[in-house]
């Protein structure tokens, strides 16, 4: 392990080093730049463990001293480095674990109503809320994508693109079905009604990574239509992308100019078939060495808000908070540490399990 992470960190000065020079092309500093980052993390726990066992040493040297207080003082630091030194070893194992391609990628969530009629529509307006407040605190950047606005002020459907740092790695368990227990605002019986909402988390697709060719594409235009207000434009500025070979379909219409509604219908285009290859590539590794929370699909349940009992429960590791009014307003860092953890639990056994069997 640790001649890898000698490896790791020679690359990671040449890379500090090409970034000094300041000569790069655009495409190559996007490069390098991201390499840094994913790499800094571990380059600086391997440091401290460094310095950790070169204080050690030191250490060892003064226990040859015939002072009895200065063999005591040796003695306790050699203990106190020895743990320092267990904890950052059991760090830099779970640094190093296979890292997914995507987490340091921005993101386009898409949520839409499912059963449950207009009560789905409101409820997907407050996950799009619940969202957009734990993007807030995080210092990530929401910009809306698409909308179709319900009749009672919900969504049918709605895209945002959050961008910033480590978005896919901390969103990308929130994909799959919402459940909502309450009682709706216009059930005059007091009932508590079950609605779901289904939530779509895809990394961003850059261009590079994702090349369509523009004759298998079919554009049309419309116009734009909500529930009034700045939706509605009197021109056709709203598009609709469909890319022919895999019927993959984007649209976008919140913007007035036709172009912009474009580019974003484009970048909705391309993360919605980056995410088809990349369901085809993990339908290929076998059952017993899939690491994911859950199967990932966004068919599957995953979690349930219940109003009248103020609780949140994730059926993927069985975590129950009653805490569902914070959580509503963004609140989400418990949720999504408790399902990282989760999921690095998993591959730190896979790992266990291949090594004993290798």
């Amino acid at each position: 392990m640790f001649d890898k992470l000698r490896e790791i960190e020679q690359n990671f000065v040449s890379i500090e080093q090409s970034l000094a020079q300041g000569e790069l092309d655009g495409k190559e500093l996007s490069v390098l730049t991201r390499q840094r980052a994913e790499m800094e993390d571990l380059v600086e726990a391997y440091r401290d463990y460094e310095r950790l066992r070169s204080d050690r040493r030191d250490a060892e040297e003064m226990l040859l001293s015939e002072d009895p207080e200065m063999q005591a003082l040796a003695k306790e630091e050699i203990r106190s480095l020895d743990s320092g030194l267990t904890e950052l070893e059991e760090k830099l194992k779970r640094l190093m674990l296979p890292k997914d391609p995507n987490d340091n990628k921005n993101v386009i969530l898409e949520i839409r109503a499912g059963t449950g009629g207009e009560e789905a529509a409101i409820f997907a307006a407050d996950l799009m809320r619940m969202y957009s407040r734990f993007a807030e605190e995080q210092g990530w950047r929401t910009e809306l994508m698409n909308a179709h606005e319900s009749a009672k002020g919900g969504y049918k459907e709605i895209v945002v693109l959050i961008t910033g740092r480590q978005v896919y790695s901390c969103l990308k368990f929130e994909m799959g079905v919402h459940r909502v227990q309450r009682v709706p605002a216009t059930e005059s019986q007091g009932r508590i009604h079950t609605s779901a909402c289904t939530v779509a988390v895809l990394p961003e697709a850059e261009e590079l990574e994702i090349e369509i060719n523009p004759s298998e594409l079919r554009i049309d235009t419309y116009r734009s239509s909500g529930a009034g207000g700045q939706h509605v434009n009197t021109t056709d500025s709203a598009v609709r992308i469909t890319h022919i070979p895999t019927g993959t379909v984007a649209e976008c219409q919140d913007e007035r100019s036709q172009h912009k509604n474009k580019a974003k219908a484009m970048k909705m285009l391309r993360s919605r078939i980056y995410e088809k290859l990349q369901q085809q590539q993990q339908a290929e590794i076998s059952a017993d060495r899939r690491t994911q929370v859950g199967s990932g699909d966004r068919s599957e349940r995953i979690r349930t808000y219940n109003f009248p009992q103020g609780r949140v429960t994730d059926h993927r590791i069985n975590l129950t908070l009653y805490k569902l009014d914070s959580i509503m307003n963004g609140d989400l860092r418990e949720l999504t540490e408790a399902l990282g953890a989760h999921h690095t639990a998993k591959l730190l056994q896979t790992q266990t399990a291949e090594s004993g069997r290798s």
